[in-house]
C-alpha cells in the first residue's frame, strides 16, 4: 500500500540547512520521519511542487547577513503559481568539518558553499591562512567531501558532519552570531492552509503598468492609508527591459483583513498585477 504521507522537496543533499528546515516543518505537521525528495536547485524544488510531483516544497528566503535569495523571489515572482505555506526561521551555526583522522596541519583546502565561506572569512584567516578554498553546490556537499578526504575541510552544520562520517574539529565559526535563514513551505497554489496562528505574514509581487516618477510613493501611500507597516520592501527587475522593476513586499497582517483587501484592491486599479504569494501564520 502506497504512503499517504506528503513528500517534501528540498535542496539536498542531505545535511543542508533546507533539509534541517524541511524537517522542523514536518515537525509542526506532526510527522516525525518525514518523507523527503532532493533537488539540485531550489528551481527544481519549485518544479516539483507546481507539477504535483511533491505536495511541499522548501526552499530559502532570506538570510540576515546575506539578504533576499535571489532565485527564491523570481521564483515566486516570474515562474511558479506555488504558494507560501508558512515560515520557519533556522539560526546558521557554522562548523569547521574534518575528516575523523585530519589534524588541521593536515588540511589544504577549504570546502564550503559560497555564503559558508564568506561567513566565516575572519576564522579562516585566522586559523587555516594561505589555505585555498573551492565552492560547492551546498554547504552539505563539501562536509560529505571532508568525510571522504583529509586534506579537505568543510564549513557545514553538525548534522551534515553526523550524515557523511565527518568530524566536527570547532563549532560556531561564523563571524557574526545571530546568523538566521528564513525558509518558506510552499504547495501548490490553492493549497488549503496547513498551519494556523493568531498573527500572520502576508508575502506580494507588485507588477507595475508603467514606470514613472511617483509610483512608489503611490504604493506606499496605499498601504500607510491602511496602516499596514511594511517589514520588507525590494525592487526586482523584471528581465524584460533594462530599468524595468516590480517589487517584493511583506508585512505582518492577514490578507484577508479588511484593511489589507482595501488596500490591495486599491493597488489592482494601479498597478498591472498584485500577486499574493501567501498569507500564512508567524511562529
Amino acid at each position: 500500500m502506497a504512503s499517504t504521507e506528503p513528500v517534501f522537496a528540498y535542496l539536498g543533499p542531505a545535511g543542508t540547512y533546507t533539509d534541517e528546515a524541511a524537517r522542523a516543518f514536518a515537525a509542526r505537521l506532526g510527522i516525525d520521519d518525514p518523507n523527503l525528495f532532493e533537488c539540485a536547485s531550489f528551481d527544481e524544488v519549485f518544479d516539483c511542487v507546481d507539477r504535483g510531483k511533491c505536495e511541499f516544497g522548501v526552499v530559502a528566503k532570506e538570510n540576515s547577513l546575506e539578504g533576499s535569495v535571489t532565485a527564491t523571489l523570481d521564483n515566486f515572482s516570474f515562474k511558479s503559481s506555488a504558494t507560501i505555506l508558512g515560515e520557519e526561521v533556522v539560526d546558521i551555526h557554522h562548523c569547521l568539518i574534518m575528516h575523523p583522522d585530519a589534524k588541521i596541519e593536515d588540511i589544504s583546502t577549504v570546502a564550503s558553499h559560497a555564503q559558508g565561506l564568506a561567513q566565516c572569512r575572519r576564522f579562516l584567516s585566522e586559523r587555516l591562512p594561505g589555505r585555498s578554498t573551492i565552492t560547492t553546490s551546498s554547504t552539505a556537499e563539501s562536509a560529505r567531501l571532508a568525510g571522504e578526504n583529509k586534506h579537505i575541510a568543510s564549513i557545514a552544520n553538525a548534522f551534515a558532519a553526523e550524515l557523511y562520517g565527518a568530524r566536527v574539529e570547532e563549532r560556531e565559526i561564523e563571524d557574526h552570531f545571530g546568523n538566521q535563514t528564513s525558509f518558506a513551505l510552499i504547495g501548490r497554489q490553492g493549497h488549503p492552509p496547513v498551519f494556523t496562528g493568531e498573527r500572520y505574514k502576508t508575502s506580494l509581487a507588485l507588477f507595475l503598468q508603467v514606470d514613472r516618477a511617483g509610483t512608489l510613493n503611490m504604493i506606499l501611500s496605499e498601504f500607510a492609508y491602511a496602516g499596514i507597516n511594511l517589514s520588507m520592501i525590494q525592487s526586482r527587475p523584471t528581465k524584460q527591459a533594462l530599468g524595468d522593476y516590480m517589487f517584493f513586499i511583506e508585512f505582518k497582517e492577514n490578507v484577508n483583513d479588511l484593511a489589507v483587501q482595501t488596500a490591495l484592491n486599491c493597488l489592482r486599479l494601479k498597478l498591472r498585477e498584485v500577486k499574493v504569494l501567501g498569507s500564512y501564520p508567524i511562529m
